[in-house]
């Protein structure tokens, strides 16, 4: 029953964050909230340098004049929109600057995680059930590595699997950021989608990536695994990685429907010569278990000539079979660590994946985060030096593959990675360069 003038006056006195959450009261709320006066007020004060607000405070007739044009010829909550977009583009762009400088190590921004903190940026998952109901799960676990962020959810009361239709993974941060106070979960959020995934026959049409005793791991492409409770056929945890190179713009810069797609790349002229291929190319490797590394190698000057281009790829061998001194040893036993409230983990013979490779100019050319798992090979160790079991990790996507073969030494207890090849599709060379393999 309160007038509306009583209510905008109180209205005036809120900030942007507190006025856009007092219009999601109601409707009446929401249109009094709308007022093109009081975010004029705010846009002006906030937005214009100080000497310009000094100077129109000393022209108050002309100042009135423009408010009131600004005013009458808007439609409502059209300075609302206006605050906003100019927020959020000044945020992106602050954001943006910060990875700007690079490692020279990596080849990646290596300011992510000041970036991550200064945007309040977090991950959530929505389970969405086949009736069109949806779950959010947030408090993540993360874990940083040097190439990547592993992020892993769990809980008591997630939705039966059997009920579940999709997994949505979404990066999230406050629609109008305040360096001056934390987060709130319960203010206005941007929703930016990363991916989404298919839970439907979760256990028969996706990869099973190994066990333990309690859960049973599937692995969703790209980049996420979950946790399966063995007895229950329930969610144990779900799991994903995500690859710094363009995990802020995914993380930020796309829509709650629609996934950022990152601008393609402008080739070098005459940069490449089809007789002569690949060439000086750069790998950083690692392989982690979320809560431990078992290998982080660099790899320079890769090389691809005509003959090693076949079936649609390019071949870059990293470590040779034949060559003894570039095999690698592995720290550690290889497993992927998980946890909850009450049971703790680890699912062995599977591992993270974090592959960035730099064309010759250092440039990201393709990078991923993903679970991969080993297998026993059929065949027999040949080598001289290393007598023993061979296990194959393979991971493939749409832009390359990457086969690994790894010899188990029972007197050491330890794996040496005897081969690391990579496959290099030539679609992805073809629309890089702007050549024709």
């Amino acid at each position: 029953s309160m007038p509306s003038e009583m209510l905008l006056k109180i209205f005036s006195y809120l900030d942007a964050v507190s006025l856009l959450s007092v219009g999601c009261v109601n409707k009446r709320f929401y249109e009094l909230a709308n007022d093109n006066g009081i975010w004029l007020k705010l846009y002006s004060s906030s937005l214009q340098p100080k000497w310009t607000i000094l100077k129109m405070k000393s022209k108050q007739t002309e100042t009135l004049s423009l408010g009131c044009a600004a005013l009458h010829d808007k439609k409502p909550g059209y300075w609302k929109k206006e605050y906003v977009f100019k927020q959020t583009s000044a945020f992106k762009t602050r954001i943006m600057q910060l990875v700007k400088l690079l490692d020279p190590y990596t080849g990646l921004p290596c300011k992510n995680k000041e970036a991550m903190k200064v945007s309040g940026l977090s991950w959530i998952i929505v389970l969405e059930d086949k009736n069109g109901k949806e779950h959010v799960i947030e408090k993540p676990k993360l874990s940083f590595k040097d190439t990547s962020v592993t992020i892993l959810w769990y809980g008591t009361d997630w939705p039966c699997l059997d009920i579940l239709s999709t997994l949505k993974l979404f990066g999230v941060t406050p629609l109008l950021p305040d360096q001056s106070r934390p987060p709130n979960k319960n203010g206005p959020r941007r929703f930016s989608l990363i991916a989404e995934y298919h839970l439907a026959n979760l256990t028969e049409s996706s990869v099973a990536v190994g066990a333990d005793e309690l859960v049973q791991l599937f692995s969703l492409s790209p980049g996420l695994l979950v946790g399966i409770w063995k007895e229950k056929n329930e969610i144990a945890f779900v799991m994903a990685s995500l690859h710094y190179n363009q995990l802020l713009e995914r993380s930020i810069l796309g829509s709650a429907t629609v996934q950022y797609a990152p601008p393609p790349n402008k080739p070098l002229l005459d940069d490449i010569d089809p007789e002569y291929g690949l060439h000086d190319y750069s790998l950083h490797l690692d392989l982690h278990g979320r809560s431990c590394m078992y290998l982080c190698g660099s790899f320079k000057g890769l090389f691809c000539r005509k003959g090693d281009i076949e079936n649609g790829y390019l071949r870059l061998t990293a470590v040779s079979l034949k060559d003894n001194r570039k095999h690698l040893p592995i720290i550690g036993t290889l497993g992927v660590c998980w946890e909850t409230d009450v049971f703790k983990g680890n699912v062995k013979d599977c591992f993270v994946m974090d592959l960035t490779l730099l064309d010759e100019t250092g440039k990201p050319f393709w990078c991923f985060s993903a679970f991969v798992y080993m297998e026993l090979s059929s065949k027999a160790s040949g080598l001289y030096d290393y007598m023993g079991h061979i296990y194959t990790a393979d991971y493939v996507d749409s832009e390359g593959k990457v086969c690994v073969e790894f010899v188990w030494l029972e007197e050491t207890k330890e794996y040496i990675i005897v081969s690391l090849v990579l496959y290099v599709s030539t679609k992805k060379v073809n629309s890089w360069y702007g050549t024709n393999y």
